[in-house]
């Protein structure tokens, strides 16, 4: 699964965007650099029922925003991307889709 498939299938869950619970990690005071990923889990968990690695991904996000290594974009792998940068705002909205 590519990680933009993993935010996408973090909206479906949810029903809300990936900037969405980024915004919402950051008012909590996730986003800080000494915050550790298990805090976000653990919210993550009790409050939208997010498996760990659905979790990781938006872990990924709230502590390093949307770009993403280039390792992954254009290769042939199950976890390729087209890009090194991720769509937040919701799966009707990404151009890449359309």
């Amino acid at each position: 699964m590519s990680f933009q498939a993993y935010l996408d299938k973090i909206e479906e869950k949810t029903g809300k965007t990936p900037r969405e619970l980024v915004d919402e990690a950051k008012r909590r005071g996730y986003g800080a650099e000494d915050v550790k990923a298990g805090v976000i889990l653990d919210w993550l968990k009790t409050d939208y029922e997010l498996g760990r690695g659905h979790g990781m991904a938006l872990v990924h996000v709230i502590k390093n925003g949307p770009g993403i290594s280039d390792k992954h974009v254009g290769s042939t792998g199950t976890h390729r991307d087209p890009s090194n940068q991720l769509w937040l705002d919701g799966k009707a909205t990404n151009p890449a889709l359309r």
